[in-house]
């Protein structure tokens, strides 16, 4: 209708009321039949929503997006962590044996990095690591942001087992391949005042990384490694 209201206007300059309405439909002779037949317009686009930090399937700058169905031995996921990343504590269960140690990972940076595979595990120069694996990889990586945690479990020895008292635990951490890093020197963590000293057998092993404590727990105390 503003097409037809500005023409008319453009027609009837200088001429009068009779001729204007005459002249009017001579410059758009189909506007009457517009009436019948109106165009349909067509709606603006709506605009897409902008992904916002936090919106699955959202990649941020500087991250990697992992590649859909990626495990935890797939290598996908975030920069290592490492030394610089992590406090490690260590500590057992009150009602253990004494043949299990839990290691907990806290990322006190401000930047997320992942714990790939199981840690390089030893025992100071006492007993060379790095431990054997244990168990089969958690469905997904443990990737800890500030201040979040990931867990690793050891089985340190069987009931009727030999074993060598240990004062601290060395410890490695691997990148996205399997096996990496593996002539990289272990750092020497000492054993919390609770724990004093550890019994370790020749069968010692280790979990894999797990930000899921219940389940490196059911691992330790379930699948018969007692």
């Amino acid at each position: 209708m503003r097409t037809a209201r500005t023409s008319w206007r453009t027609c009837a300059l200088g001429a009068a009321a009779l001729a204007a309405l005459l002249s009017s439909a001579a410059c758009n002779p189909g506007i009457a039949d517009d009436t019948k037949n109106p165009t349909t317009s067509t709606p603006a686009a709506t605009p897409s929503t902008p992904s916002t930090p936090g919106t699955p399937g959202a990649t941020q700058p500087g991250t990697t997006q992992p590649s859909a169905g990626a495990g935890a031995g797939s290598g996908a996921g975030t920069v290592a962590c490492n030394d610089n990343d992590l406090s490690i504590t260590t500590s057992v269960w009150r009602q253990d044996s004494g043949q299990h140690l839990l290691i907990t990972a806290t990322n006190f940076t401000d930047k997320t990095c992942t714990l790939y595979h199981y840690p390089y595990i030893g025992f100071g120069a006492v007993i060379d690591g790095p431990l054997a694996p244990m168990g089969s990889a958690p469905k997904a990586i443990a990737t800890i942001g500030p201040k979040e945690k990931a867990y690793a479990g050891l089985f340190l020895y069987r009931g009727s087992e030999k074993t060598v008292p240990v004062e601290a635990v060395s410890i490695g951490y691997q990148d996205r391949a399997l096996n990496s890093n593996k002539e990289s020197a272990m750092l020497d963590v000492a054993l919390s005042k609770e724990i004093g000293s550890l019994n370790v057998g020749t069968d010692a092993r280790v979990t894999y990384w797990n930000r899921d404590l219940g389940a490196i727990e059911d691992l330790l105390f379930r699948s018969g490694t007692r």
